[in-house]
């Protein structure tokens, strides 16, 4: 197996550990104690460290002289935490238990961004690497579509805990897989003699650089939405009859999602920038639609098309963090990136928590509506590129003027990333 391959195969592995969780955890909470809300609180320990971690995780990575050992050790650690979740729920004083949720949620943004971000030390610039981002993001959505059904699978075949066992597994072979990447070999790390960046300097390059600024405003909006889907499923199901019948809408989410990123997230003849607010907007019509949708099945077909248009959103996402990412900060950048996402979706299941009472189309309605926001958010705040740049993507990244609204970010050229 080729480099690319066996980074493929750490990222599947790692994110089907990471999304496992939420059901893992509340259900060896239920186990074990009888209350879900136990495994609620844990599971907000686990999550809440990823963006305060994100911008630490970045910078470290980027000034460590051996990235091999660096991102192995943050998937052992992640692996570890949920081990030890698996023998120390309900066996353990509380605050021990919730401690070791923290430590290993702050590998968290290490399973996202921290990996993703190590495609540019595997695959040459060009399409050829805007296609692995490509397959990059179907491994999230795969994780999504298989992490929830296989633990669901083994606990109902034993237990939780043999499920819990199963994620940390899964996270132990991913970071054996990461282990024997050849990244090390091919100018990931720092560039000697370069000056170190500081734990502020991805959250500056956001913000300076328009490209990462609009598309990181866009997602984390767009996101806040998306967090709150899960919930909203359960609770559209149920006012159509089918109380079990969320899990299926989500289920038809997530595979038209894997759909979406393997067919039209590897067009790389479309700008990112143009394929995000389509995404967007494509995902915000589909959820409008299904608002009004007359049953459970008709519902999870729109759904299914809303996971389609979803599926090349984090591909033309990555690209642009790619592309537009100073080198000394790209890792920051990633994991940041990500991070925000997952605190926008954790607001977003906040939120609806809050007006559950609300009749569930109107929730779905206000879901669309976000993501709407954020296509046209994406269009405003985007950058026009001058004729001919739209075109030249499609051939790989080229110099920007020097003048342009990224020079200052250091644009990706075809020798580097």
């Amino acid at each position: 197996m080729g480099g690319f391959g066996r980074y493929l195969a750490a990222a599947l592995a790692a994110r089907v550990a990471s999304e496992g969780m939420g059901m893992a955890v509340v259900l060896l909470a239920l186990e074990s104690t009888g209350s879900a809300a136990h495994g609620a609180f844990v599971l907000t320990a686990w999550l809440a460290p990823h963006v305060l971690a994100a911008p630490l995780a970045g910078a470290a990575a980027a000034r460590t002289a051996r990235p091999r050992l660096f991102h192995a050790g943050a998937l052992a650690g992640f692996a570890t935490a949920v081990a030890a979740l698996t023998v120390l729920l309900d066996r353990a004083p509380v605050p021990l238990v919730l401690a070791v949720a923290v430590l290993g949620g702050s590998c968290g943004p290490m399973v996202t961004g921290g990996l993703s971000s190590l495609i540019t030390a595997l695959v040459p610039a060009g399409p050829g690497r805007d296609r692995a981002y490509g397959w990059d993001a179907a491994t999230y959505n795969a994780a999504a579509v298989t992490a929830p059904a296989a633990v669901g699978l083994v606990a109902a075949l034993g237990s939780a805990g043999p499920a819990m066992a199963v994620l940390a597994a899964s996270g132990a072979l991913a970071a054996a897989l990461a282990a024997t990447l050849p990244y090390e070999d091919q100018g990931a790390g720092p560039v000697p003699g370069a000056p170190r960046a500081g734990l502020g300097a991805g959250l500056a390059a956001l913000w300076r650089v328009r490209e990462l600024r609009a598309v990181t405003s866009a997602t984390t909006l767009g996101f806040v939405g998306i967090g709150s889907l899960t919930t909203v499923s359960v609770l559209l199901a149920t006012e159509l009859g089918s109380p079990g019948g969320g899990g299926v809408l989500m289920t038809a989410f997530a595979v038209g999602a894997l759909g979406g990123s393997l067919t039209v997230g590897r067009i790389t003849s479309v700008e990112p920038g143009r394929l995000v607010r389509w995404a967007l907007a494509g995902t915000g019509a589909a959820l409008a639609a299904a608002a009004f949708a007359p049953s459970v099945a008709a519902t999870a077909a729109v759904f299914a098309l809303a996971g389609v248009c979803d599926g090349p959103l984090l591909t033309a996402t990555l690209r642009i963090r790619a592309r537009h990412a100073p080198d000394g900060v790209r890792t920051q950048v990633f994991t940041l990136g990500a991070g925000l996402k997952l605190t926008a979706a954790s607001a977003g299941a906040a939120l609806v928590g809050i007006a559950a009472d609300a009749p569930a189309a109107a929730l779905l309605t206000g879901i669309a509506g976000l993501l709407l926001a954020a296509a046209l958010l994406h269009a405003l705040t985007v950058p026009r590129e001058p004729a001919g740049v739209a075109g030249a993507e499609a051939a790989g990244p080229t110099e920007l003027s020097a003048g342009s609204a990224t020079a200052s970010a250091g644009p990706r050229t075809p020798e580097g990333p």
